[in-house]
């Protein structure tokens, strides 16, 4: 076995030097290991038609896919990057919820129509709250460390193991062991303070 890169990461370095059929080829060998971190990701948001771990993992792979010039280093970059996809993805249900429930987006229809279509439920309210919360913590944590956030992306929203989040920040273990506990006190004093 030894050094031979694998199939990822030569598919990886397919797309980087601009073959975009790669990324067809690429999707189904990562398929699993992005549910499987979409999962653990949004353990605490119950599934619903709309938002499950399939529609998390497609939506985010279409925001990787939709990058003009992909510079995914290696395997554990693209999984720092996809998991920065997730957790935009999570954010966006998130504001679509809080628009819908101010009533935005609901199309108006004539008592005469037959079909009504509901506006489609992602998260509850206090679930929406919690990642516009977590949001405005992780951009307040970018403005005085950017490391800290990315740290938060590859464990939280991409379910990233220390060493895999230290390969794609070209960090140590170590630090990125630190660096998860002093993200995690910054982020818990100022989502608490939010309230």
């Amino acid at each position: 076995m030894g050094s031979e890169p694998s199939e990822v990461t030569i598919l990886l370095n397919a797309v980087k030097n601009g073959d975009r059929n790669a990324i067809d080829r690429l999707f189904p060998l990562v398929y699993e290991e992005l549910r499987q971190r979409a999962r653990s990701q949004a353990g605490g948001i119950k599934p619903t038609d709309t938002m499950n771990t399939t529609a998390i993992v497609h939506e985010a792979y279409l925001k990787l896919v939709d990058q003009t010039h992909p510079d995914w280093k290696n395997r554990a970059h693209f999984y720092a990057v996809a998991a920065i996809a997730m957790r935009h993805v999570f954010l966006d249900y998130a504001k679509r919820k809080k628009r819908l429930k101010r009533g935005a987006g609901v199309a108006h229809v004539r008592l005469e129509d037959t079909e009504v279509a509901s506006p489609e439920p992602q998260m509850d309210d206090a679930q929406a709250e919690q990642v516009l919360e977590l949001d405005a913590a992780l951009q307040k944590l970018t403005e005085t460390n950017p490391r800290l956030t990315r740290v938060v992306e590859c464990r939280f929203f991409g379910g990233m193991t220390v060493e895999d989040t230290a390969e794609a920040l070209g960090t140590s273990a170590a630090t990125v062991k630190r660096d998860w506990v002093i993200a995690r006190a910054k982020l818990f004093k100022d989502m608490t303070s939010f309230d």
